[in-house]
């Protein structure tokens, strides 16, 4: 399923953006993976949002994110433009995780993982300057759970997200220092990731506080890859990079990246979006 936002568009983007996505009826009765985009995020020119959930029990919580995770980031960065856009983030998924929980029906979670391009001033510029050659790209990203974010630069893959799993050194001691138990690298026996946005089944062992990254985009960053474990269950980062780094339509590339999935035996739905920068 997907989310799309489009805002006005009179400029031609700097990035470009292509998913796609597979339910696997081989494995899977339903969709549970979500996925949003915005351009020109926030009301301004060249910001972009991109976002991929992955939901479990259920789809309701995944698509919640998908309809509104990207308004209250909105929202929470207009409210304060001088906060650090990784403490928005981290408040963002916080909120959204509380209200998940306490107005959606059932126990249903999701992974997320989150990114925003922006433009930005340099921090030693004075405010009133306009230069545009002055401004830099930064990218600022947020994940919980095993969804995953890929810089490809240089030839070399940065992952910028953190996969919270149970089996985790760090995140099996939160959860156990939280009361819960690690058996069978599930939290009580049960789920697989240890951060998600929803599971109340779960609360205060699972939690919606996400891993967080800023990094300026160069001339040397070819694209990002956004997507759900479907595709890196079965592909590690700089494979998923090299198949995909000399295709120039990221739709295509997308495509690519899914079937890839499908023929190597995931097992699960898969969803991936691949951003041009």
């Amino acid at each position: 399923m997907s989310t799309k936002v489009n805002g006005t568009n009179q400029y031609k983007l700097t990035y470009q953006v292509g998913v796609a996505e597979n339910k696997n009826s081989k494995f899977r009765k339903a969709m549970e993976d979500v996925h949003t985009y915005v351009k020109n995020f926030a009301s301004r020119l060249d910001w972009g949002y991109f976002a991929v959930f992955d939901g479990h029990a259920g789809s309701q919580a995944s698509k919640w994110c998908g309809s509104h995770l990207h308004t209250i980031v909105e929202q929470m960065l207009l409210e304060d433009e001088n906060s650090d856009v990784r403490d928005i983030l981290n408040r963002s998924f916080v909120l959204s995780d509380e209200q998940i929980n306490s107005k959606l029906p059932g126990n249903s979670g999701c992974t997320a993982a989150v990114g925003i391009l922006r433009w930005e001033l340099p921090s030693d510029s004075a405010n009133q300057v306009s230069d545009l050659s002055q401004h830099r790209r930064k990218l600022y990203t947020a994940n919980v759970g095993d969804s995953r974010i890929v810089l490809f630069r240089k030839g070399h893959s940065i992952r910028l997200t953190y996969d919270h799993k149970a089996s985790d050194i760090l995140e099996m001691q939160r959860v156990e220092h939280a009361g819960g138990l690690i058996m069978k690298s599930r939290v009580n026996g049960m789920l697989a990731v240890t951060r998600s946005l929803g599971d109340k089944f779960f609360d205060g062992l699972v939690v919606g506080n996400p891993f967080t990254t800023s990094v300026e985009i160069t001339p040397e960053d070819e694209f990002l890859i956004l997507a759900c474990d479907g595709l890196w269950d079965v592909i590690d980062d700089q494979e998923a990079c090299e198949i995909i780094r000399d295709i120039k339509d990221p739709n295509e590339a997308a495509k690519t990246l899914v079937r890839y999935a499908l023929e190597n035996g995931t097992t699960d739905n898969v969803t991936a979006m691949v951003v041009h920068l």
